[in-house]
């Protein structure tokens, strides 16, 4: 119990040093100037220069409440197409990659599981990072990051965590989809004994995929929110590590949970990253 405690501490602790940096890149973002009545506004400082980070990467158009159902459209629109760049000879080293990695682990599934479904050695941990507990803290980031800019008066912050939540659902819709094509058995469904081999094809499952456990939803969206931060406010350079170091922590609770398998996990991080990195944050031409 105590080793929960801590664990959850330093979850807490690690969460609240993201918060201070976005409130330092607040602070930091316009610097106070004394300015003469009758002086003319600096260009640096005047109101009509954006307030992001000149290391940020744009973003393909603006972001807010009312344009976000079109930016997951028109993302979607980018990410279904993608076959065709394929086709093309382009991106086939990354995906042969991601292929190729998901398909050994595939492989190494059953004797990782075969460890993870009888042992009791990892029942703290599962009280702590439970589904409930880590899907509730992917939601609390980008609403924590929205309130704060709302508060602070941070547009910046404020479309982070809109940008955020646009990443969330573009790696949720593909995810959904595999999940449904998949129809993979959660290995805490699989009969005792079994040596969790011919997973595929065999779950029930609804028409939003619950039930079929590849690819990891919680890894999707973990490291969806995770780039998002990290590229955002990675001028601080431990913030990249502090997100993507939560999101692996939050990715690989679900498979001594049993919730998932390894190569769910995998799949689900990478589509979580290369989607958010490469579509939601794609640069304007």
């Amino acid at each position: 119990m105590a080793k929960s405690r801590a664990v959850s501490a330093v979850i807490r602790c690690a969460s609240f040093v993201i918060c201070a940096a976005i409130s330092c890149r607040a602070q930091t973002l316009l610097p106070r100037v004394s300015i003469l009545p009758d002086a003319p506004v600096p260009a640096q400082y005047s109101s009509s220069q954006p307030t992001r980070p000149s290391s940020t990467p744009l973003v393909n158009g603006d972001v807010s409440w009312k344009t976000l159902p079109f930016n997951i459209l028109r993302d979607q629109k980018v990410l279904w197409l993608f076959p065709l760049q394929l086709a093309k000879g382009q991106h086939l080293i990354p995906a042969a990659a991601i292929v190729g990695t998901t398909a050994g682990l595939i492989q190494a599934d059953p004797p990782a599981m075969r460890y993870f479904g009888p042992t009791t050695e990892w029942n703290r941990f599962n009280e702590t990072f439970n589904g409930a507990f880590t899907g509730s803290f992917e939601a609390a980031i980008p609403a924590s990051l929205y309130v704060f800019g709302l508060v602070r008066h941070d547009s910046y912050a404020e479309r982070t965590a809109l940008l955020a939540g646009e990443a969330y659902a573009d790696s949720a819709i593909p995810h959904v989809v595999i999940k449904i094509v998949a129809r993979r058995v959660r290995p805490n469904a699989v009969m005792p004994g079994s040596d969790y081999t011919n997973t595929f094809f065999h779950s029930t499952i609804t028409p939003f995929g619950k039930g079929s456990s590849f690819p990891s939803g919680h890894a999707a969206g973990a490291f969806s929110i995770a780039t998002v931060i990290a590229r955002r406010y990675g001028d601080h350079r431990w913030v990249p590590f502090v997100a993507y170091g939560l999101a692996a922590l939050v990715s690989f609770s679900r498979v001594p949970d049993r919730a998932h398998y390894p190569s769910d996990v995998f799949l689900g991080a990478a589509l979580g990253y290369m989607i958010t990195r490469y579509d939601t944050l794609r640069e304007k031409e």
